[in-house]
């Protein structure tokens, strides 16, 4: 509302525009040439008092002829005005002489019939942070006329907007897609490094294992070298095999390489000559009938520079129950195995031949223990290494496991040698035979007994780590025995009656065909008379005596024929 203020001292009128930002009214000053006086309280057509038309100017309150000075709030000096006198907008009631209640705006003139007194333009003074009059009409001050489509950028869509989303779509579309090409490139290199260092580790590791590597081949025995043969680390047992219903034994080492992960067993031929403990010259198989195990394994050692930790005595029984309780064996069978218990010709085979031969106890001790005549031992002892190679792969690779089955077998063991030492190692060499890195060689002895150059290189040094030696020569003479009798047991009669004469008995084997008269050959002129004596000792004629070419080990080699006489 636009209420009209009188200082009540001067003839400036004031109007109220609003309120500031304390609470306190806000006055603007009427121009004096716009004031037009009106009596709100004057009836029409009716004299004010005192007989005077009053106006807005009245002041009720002055005195006659007496006006007070205006004052100016722009500049703050007192200046003086025309009297009009003033209008007190608080008073209530009646004005004097002119009746009526207080009416500011004219309501009650207009209600009364009297035409409305037309507004004049006034000046709006800026009051910062403050509202505009109420009243625009009674102003006169028009405000901007402003429409909503003024405004229309906030709420329309820019027709180029779908443009630039479509090109930051297919900004981010492209850089993703080269990120994603980045990404499978870097893969696919890497997939590519990984497989070619494999690659290179595998052919690493096969020319290492082959012995082909330099400076890394079990070969290489050079002092500092980290994998030389003398350097490994290997545990070794010897295991004897007692047929006890043919006879003879077979013999093997098994070698458990803890430095390059590998296990082997190694087939000693029972030809091999030894050292006995008085110093004379005997075989494999004589050391292992006459001086026991501890013997036999000190023997060994010598000849081979190997370690042997103990000795197991499997007996062919032993062998049987063990397989059984394994659960059977998967060999590979080179020829068929007749049934020992058959008493009719055209009975069934007890072993076929084949690959993958399922082989129970009782087959798996005929196999190992076969030797067809006119065989080397050598066959025999390669069916006896797949036999042991069969049952590690079956033995439990727990070590507690492993020496329950070794203690159900309830068999004694030598004293070098306890169950639990047993179980474990065979636990160890079972793990190894599961996993592929087991393999059987056989010892290669030349007919006089002593090992050759290559079996130096190889076998004795790459697998068990030693040194081969052979038997002084200052020791017993030596006679190797080839049977050509066409009577197996005609050799055995030769050993023993060459044993007790004082020989060393070396084996040669069977000859493929019977011949009818013996030969007792030397090399060495000083042998003459030694090999006149071994014909005396076995009872063969003088005449069979004569100089030839023998094997390097053996001093005298002797053929039987058939007119030898046991």
């Amino acid at each position: 509302m636009n209420d009209r203020y009188d200082p009540g001292y001067t003839g400036d009128q004031y109007e109220l525009v609003g309120y500031d930002e304390y609470g306190q009214p806000v006055y603007r000053q009427i121009p004096a040439q716009q004031t037009q006086t009106y009596d709100p309280y004057a009836q029409q057509g009716q004299p004010g008092p005192q007989g005077q038309q009053q106006g807005y100017g009245y002041d009720p309150y002055a005195t006659a002829g007496q006006q007070p000075p205006s004052y100016d709030y722009g500049t703050g000096r007192q200046q003086p005005g025309p009297s009009y006198g003033s209008y007190d907008p608080y008073a209530t009631g009646t004005h004097q002489g002119g009746p009526g209640p207080h009416d500011p705006y004219g309501q009650n003139a207009a209600g009364a019939g009297t035409a409305q007194q037309p507004r004049v333009a006034e000046q709006t003074a800026h009051i910062p942070q403050q509202a505009g009059p109420a009243d625009e009409e009674a102003s006169g001050r028009q405000e901007p006329d402003y429409h909503t489509e003024q405004f229309a950028f906030v709420e329309e869509p820019d027709g180029n907007s779908e443009d630039v989303i479509d090109w930051l779509k297919f900004t981010e579309n492209r850089t993703e897609r080269r990120e994603e090409a980045r990404r499978r490139a870097r893969s696919r290199i890497v997939a590519l490094v990984v497989v070619l260092a494999l690659a290179a580790a595998g052919g690493v590791g096969y020319l290492g294992y082959a012995g082909k590597l330099p400076g890394l081949s079990s070969d290489d025995s050079t002092p500092g070298t980290a994998t030389a043969a003398g350097a490994q680390k290997r545990d070794v047992i010897v295991v004897h095999l007692h047929d006890t219903k043919g006879g003879g034994t077979s013999t093997a080492l098994l070698v458990d390489n803890t430095t390059t992960k590998r296990g082997t067993s190694v087939l000693v031929p029972n030809s091999l000559a030894l050292t006995s403990d008085d110093g004379t010259t005997t075989t494999l198989a004589k050391s292992v009938e006459d001086d026991g195990s501890d013997g036999t394994r000190d023997a060994l050692d010598s000849a081979l520079g190997t370690d042997i930790q103990g000795t197991w005595r499997l007996d062919t029984p032993y062998l049987q129950n063990l397989v059984d309780l394994v659960g059977n064996v998967d060999v590979d069978t080179d020829t068929e195995v007749p049934d020992p218990a058959a008493k009719k010709k055209g009975t069934a085979p007890l072993v076929n031949k084949g690959r993958d031969q399922t082989l129970s106890g009782k087959a798996a001790v005929a196999y190992a223990t076969y030797r067809a005549p006119g065989e080397a031992q050598s066959a025999q002892l390669e069916r006896f290494g797949q036999v042991m190679q069969g049952v590690l792969r079956k033995v439990s690779s727990d070590p507690q496991a492993a020496t329950t089955t070794i203690q159900t077998l309830a068999q004694i063991l030598d004293p070098s040698l306890t169950d639990k030492d047993l179980g474990s190692f065979l636990a160890g060499l079972s793990d190894l035979a599961k996993g592929g890195d087991y393999k059987t060689d056989l010892l290669p002895v030349q007919t006089d007994g002593t090992l050759s150059a290559q079996a130096s290189a190889g076998v004795v040094r790459n697998v068990l780590g030693g040194t081969a030696k052979s038997p002084d020569k200052d020791a017993a003479v030596s006679v190797s025995v080839q049977n050509a009798t066409g009577v197996k047991g005609n050799t055995e009669k030769a050993r023993v009656v060459l044993l007790n004469g004082g020989f060393t008995f070396l084996e040669g084997g069977t000859a493929g065909a019977a011949q009818a008269t013996s030969e007792v050959v030397y090399a060495d002129a000083g042998d003459k008379a030694n090999a006149a004596e071994v014909a005396k000792t076995l009872g063969l004629p003088t005449g069979s005596v004569g100089k030839g070419k023998i094997s390097a080990n053996a001093d005298v080699a002797v053929v039987l024929g058939q007119d030898y006489k046991p």
